[in-house]
């Protein structure tokens, strides 16, 4: 069943030129892995420093892959240098789909 990962991750505005490298890295490892999807991350233009997450999964298994890898751990050990915070990410199964 696919999984679509959504919510929002919150960095002080003034860090976010400097943390843009650091999610790169993350988007394009993370892009680049067996049964990813999708992976995107967005700055909410009415909220500066609130970024919106959006992924999609093929699987449960993909997902469980995806939390044990390097770049995961390395992408995690940047956030207290960022001041990153309220981390609220919800996992949404999906049976079907369909255009709008």
């Amino acid at each position: 069943m696919t999984l679509i990962i959504a919510g929002v991750v919150r960095a002080p505005p003034e860090n976010l030129e400097a943390f843009r490298p650091h999610m790169l890295a993350m988007l394009a490892a993370s892009r680049a892995e067996e049964g990813c999807l999708e992976y995107a991350y967005a700055e909410d233009v009415a909220d500066p420093g609130l970024i919106r997450v959006f992924e999609v999964w093929r699987d449960q298994a993909a997902l469980d892959a995806h939390f044990q890898t390097p770049h995961m751990v390395e992408w995690r050990s940047h956030w207290p240098q960022f001041g990153v915070s309220d981390r609220r990410l919800f996992a949404y199964e999906i049976a079907s789909e369909r255009p709008l």
